[in-house]
């Protein structure tokens, strides 16, 4: 590919659209940049994502593994879990829709904010693609758990739900620590805080659903959870993979300081 004179070109994608340019195009695919770092670049050449050329032949596994495994909670019959509902003990319904309402809480602040932050230092359109993507399917699983509160619970229930979710400090704590993180300067911050709340924290929450059907109960409620497993697997492995392929960048330094870090 031809080496660029940096300010020859600059001075030429800086004239008017009308005007006569004459730049060969590898020179304009390297001038160019994605659309994320259009904030950073105006005036610049923006590229569309090419699938055809690959760069890191994970993204391109990823993606195909994240199409392979998309579901949606219509397709799971969760009517059939209501007489197992029913036989729980008050505290039990409780526990489950305060359960599912911190995860409705961690997914939400997923889809919104954790995935997308990390589009902003992606090394690759694909790994931008498939931010996106898997932000797609946070919302699903937020959209899950409010498939299990509409069949299974009364309006009351689900709005005490809740009101417990933003009243209880704990479960503020836990998402507000991970928010903040996400507005680091440091882009490998932002992907060990993506990977804790899709695997550490999330995880956590899937306990009791699994235990119930370990007992026989909520048996497609837990099918549901198994589905969002799978996908929480990806999720998590992909932000911890490509936080490693930042860090062989990093100094010895900056190694150990995300190690205390994380």
């Amino acid at each position: 590919m031809t080496e660029l004179d940096p300010t020859a070109l600059r001075s030429s994608l800086d004239k008017p659209f009308g005007t006569n340019r004459v730049i060969a195009s590898d020179e304009m695919m390297v001038a160019s940049i994605t659309p994320a770092q259009y904030r950073y670049h105006h005036g610049s050449r923006v590229r569309p994502v090419n699938w055809n050329n690959i760069v890191d032949d994970k993204d391109l596994d990823v993606w195909n593994r994240l199409i392979a495994n998309f579901w949606l909670p219509e397709k799971v019959p969760l009517s059939n879990d209501i007489p197992s509902w029913r036989s729980l003990t008050d505290l039990e319904r409780k526990t489950t829709t305060r359960v599912f309402t911190g995860l409705t809480l961690l997914d939400t602040s997923q889809a919104t904010i954790g995935e997308l932050c990390q589009i902003e230092h992606a090394r690759t359109e694909h790994e931008q693609a498939i931010y996106t993507n898997i932000a797609f399917m946070q919302s699903i699983h937020a959209r899950s758990y409010s498939s299990i509160f509409s069949t299974l619970c009364s309006s009351e229930e689900i709005d005490e739900a809740y009101r417990w979710a933003v009243g209880n400090d704990v479960l503020q704590q836990r998402v507000t620590t991970v928010l903040c993180e996400y507005e680091s300067e440091d882009p490998l911050k932002r992907k060990i805080a993506a990977t804790m709340l899709s695997s550490l924290l999330l995880y956590a929450g899937f306990y009791l659903p699994l235990y119930f059907a370990s007992r026989g109960k909520m048996m497609n409620t837990a099918d549901m959870i198994r589905l969002i497993l799978r996908d929480k697997a990806i999720h998590g492995y992909y932000s911890g993979y490509k936080f490693q392929r930042g860090l062989e960048l990093r100094s010895e330094n900056d190694k150990k300081n995300l190690e205390k870090f994380t």
